[in-house]
């Protein structure tokens, strides 16, 4: 740690010398918002992705599950589950905050995994994706931010709609699904408005083999469900001065109408289904995002950025006769089945100034207060699994930019988070070795988290970056608490609720010239009391915290080979290990649950004409084995190459879209069931699939 401390300090230092000798500067257009203070793209010390508006459309040619989408461009984040939870999927490693215009949707407290569905793709504009921990946003980036920033109000009033459809040959009446969206927009004055809704019906899906793909009743799962989304963006503008509310809600809800039957990993049998009710309430995501925000662009020599919002959000799971959920009390077999609950309350405040002492620097400074309160219970028997939890902070912080000599910035700066759990105290289920009664508590917890970095152009074609930045989160608290099964235990002392702080150190590289583009990066990503989710032999996880360490390379590449053509690959290796016998050594590999596989995309862009454009892409999992401390293969992944196509043409009014996914029909179990999954979720990837759309704007 300290040696690469000592790499960066010396890197920064050469940027600094470097840059009196030069005084041209490289003019950015690209401006990033999740970085807090709108920054253009090369002053941040960062690996960052975008994902615009002409990329997202293409991507929602092919599919409108965002894991997937995020997979195709960023290969450092997991293989989608393709199904209604992303538990296990991850960005370097580890979680990632999802954001939706910069509010919180991830629930770290009691992490379910249903922060990837928390709002439908076609009401965003873009995604912002910066890569490895930070704590910009506070708790819970430990992996990186995903900030979803959604549609903004046109100038001219207009409207739009689409339709589209996806399907299977295997069993077209089957595998039908539809969605339609209405939106309008328009300003007036110095009042703009945009509301939209959509409408989603999924069918289900077959592998490349036309067996039905087995569902996930009680993780939940987006085949033979339906969504809805409701969103409203208002805002008024006077002066320097701007004043947005933002609401959006979405549902996504199965239909009990298939029941999933167990495959045989040991056999190479997949998970199927058969159409069947199940019983029990069907499992949902419902999530309710309020966001108020106000800006004045000239405060006593400041820019002011102020945002209070509200985030509602029930996850329900599926019922079943689990083991955990046994009590005499409630008769000789229980079944039962568990939603999780958060409601957010926040202020984000930011005042930024320029020039200060009329020197090339700037500061940013101000104040983030979170309440989160988080409880899952058991919703047919009206039990508490994990007693309500409430999580507060405040952390002020400060963050100062320093851009002299026009080629180099550097960056640096300090936040201080002040936190206080609150648990009531609570008694476990009574699986849990009888049920335990546990003393609540109020542990308070204080940590001082730094970050600097620096960009250095070096001419109109390179540029170096570096940064050491560092996390802030807090463990899986709901799983941990529930699974107290000794007595005399209380939330005060609990060591396993220590908040997690890792430390990010990122090198890298990009050159720009008229025909290529290309970035490399290499990182480094530590926590000395880390988090992990390890398989009981009761089938359920348990956090284990142990000391981890992830180091990776990510690589990307543009050719603008024509005018009409554009090749583009990117590349992703990652390496991660823990201490699985507390001697201060990392030892054992992280395994699917908690690691991403190397990962190769690769895709061809090319405009045909004005009106008709065509996408081909492969995305390329590379083989893997998982190895212990003695060097033992304890899981094994074989890889499996996924291709794409999808095409766009201008035509009646407005476009028509056809994207085929899975393009050659690749026979394939997940990466999921491959590395963590069991009997029960040995689950195949989708096969051929095919989407049509039409949309218009008038």
């Amino acid at each position: 740690m300290r040696s690469t401390k000592l790499t960066l300090t010396l890197a920064i230092t050469f940027a600094a010398t470097a840059a009196l000798a030069e005084d041209r500067r490289i003019e950015e257009e690209i401006v990033v918002t999740a970085s807090r203070t709108e920054k253009p793209l090369s002053s941040i010390p960062n690996t960052v992705t975008l994902i615009d508006g002409q990329e997202l459309k293409q991507q929602m040619g092919v599919t409108n599950d965002l894991s997937t989408i995020l997979g195709n461009l960023i290969p450092s984040f997991s293989p989608s589950r393709q199904k209604m939870t992303s538990s296990g999927e991850s960005l370097r490693g580890r979680k990632p905050l999802y954001l939706i215009d910069g509010v919180p949707q991830s629930n770290p407290l009691r992490n379910g995994g249903r922060d990837g569905h928390t709002i439908d793709p076609l009401m965003l504009e873009r995604v912002e994706v910066i890569h490895g921990a930070n704590a910009i946003h506070g708790m819970g980036a430990s992996g990186g931010i995903i900030n979803l920033v959604t549609r903004t109000p046109s100038e001219e009033f207009q409207q739009s709609l689409r339709f589209d459809s996806s399907l299977q040959t295997e069993s077209v009446s089957d595998t039908l699904g539809y969605s339609g969206s209405y939106s309008i927009s328009g300003k007036v004055d110095a009042v703009d408005v945009l509301a939209s809704v959509s409408y989603r019906d999924s069918g289900i899906n077959y592998d490349a083999n036309g067996e039905i793909v087995g569902f996930d009743n009680t993780q939940g799962d987006t085949m033979d469900s339906d969504s809805i989304n409701a969103f409203i963006k208002t805002g008024y503008s006077w002066g320097d001065q701007r004043v947005q509310l933002t609401f959006n809600h979405y549902l996504i809800e199965g239909n009990n109408n298939w029941l999933s039957i167990d495959g045989d990993i040991d056999a190479g049998i997949p998970t199927t289904a058969i159409e069947a009710d199940v019983p029990g309430k069907s499992p949902s995501n419902e999530v309710t995002t309020i966001n108020l925000q106000y800006t004045d662009e000239n405060i006593l020599g400041h820019k002011l950025r102020t945002q209070i919002f509200v985030q509602d959000f029930a996850g329900t799971y599926g019922g079943t006769p689990s083991s955990t959920f046994q009590d005499p009390a409630y008769g000789d077999l229980v079944f039962d089945q568990s939603q999780n609950n958060s409601e957010k309350h926040g202020l984000k405040l930011t005042l930024i100034k320029d020039g200060i002492a009329g020197a090339p620097v700037s500061i940013a400074y101000g104040v983030d207060l979170l309440e989160d309160e988080t409880w899952q219970q058991l919703i047919l028997t009206g039990r508490a699994w994990v007693p309500p939890t409430q999580y507060e902070s405040i952390a002020p912080y400060v963050q100062a930019e320093f851009s002299g000599g026009d080629r180099l910035t550097i960056t640096a700066g300090v936040r201080h988070e002040i936190s206080e759990l609150k648990v009531d105290d609570f008694t476990t289920l009574y699986s849990y070795n009888g049920g335990q009664f546990v003393k609540g508590g109020n542990p308070e917890f204080s940590e001082t988290l730094g970050n600097i970095g620096a960009t250095y152009t070096i001419n109109h074609a390179w540029r170096i970056y570096a940064n050491y930045s560092e996390g802030f989160s807090m463990p899986d608290v709901g799983r941990v608490l529930r699974g107290i099964d000794q007595p005399d235990q209380d939330v005060e002392s609990f060591l396993d609720l220590q908040p997690i702080l890792t430390q990010n150190e990122e090198f890298g590289i990009e050159f720009n010239s008229e025909k290529f583009a290309a970035q490399l990066a290499y990182y480094t990503s530590d926590s000395d009391f880390g988090q992990r989710l390890a398989l009981g032999s009761d089938g359920i996880y348990s956090v284990k915290r142990e000391q981890t360490e992830i180091d990776g390379v990510e690589l990307r590449g543009q050719w603008f080979a024509t005018d009409s053509d554009i090749l583009e690959t990117r590349y992703a290796y990652t390496e991660g290990r823990y201490d699985s016998d507390a001697d201060g050594k990392v030892d054992t590999d992280l395994d699917g649950r908690n690691i991403a596989p190397n990962r190769i995309n690769l895709s061809w862009v090319r405009n045909w004409n004005e009106v008709f454009s065509t996408r081909l892409q492969a995305n390329w999992l590379l083989d893997r084995d998982f190895e212990n401390k003695a060097g033992e293969v304890t899981a094994k992944f074989d890889g499996y190459t996924i291709i794409d196509a999808s095409a766009q043409l201008e035509a009646l009014g407005g476009e028509f879209s056809m994207g085929i996914q899975n393009l050659t029909n690749e026979d394939y179990f997940t990466y999921y069931s491959q590395t963590a999954g069991n009997d029960i979720r040995n689950f195949k990837g989708l096969g051929r699939n095919v989407n049509l759309s039409y949309s218009k704007v008038f």
